[in-house]
């Protein structure tokens, strides 16, 4: 009697929700292996150009300030 309270649930665990763990999860893994989706990439393109943009920004001011206060560098290295 005791083996059937703990057989029965065994049974429905095995048979219902183990395999529908099982797909779920590894159709979610799927996804993720997957790569960056074509929104994700078209951010990561759109957030690259605008480091770039940062980055000659700061080359410009590097190099009018090195025109304007040679000795700049030194107090902030």
């Amino acid at each position: 009697m005791s083996s059937f309270f703990l057989a029965g649930p065994l049974v429905v665990f095995l048979i219902f929700v183990a395999p529908l763990w099982l797909i779920l999860h590894y159709r979610s893994k799927k996804k993720t292996a997957g790569g960056l989706s074509e929104d994700d990439f078209n951010r990561l393109q759109a957030l690259s150009e605008k480091a770039e943009q940062m980055q000659k920004r700061v080359d410009t001011l590097e190099r009018i300030l090195d025109t304007e206060t040679p000795n700049w560098r030194r107090r902030y290295e």
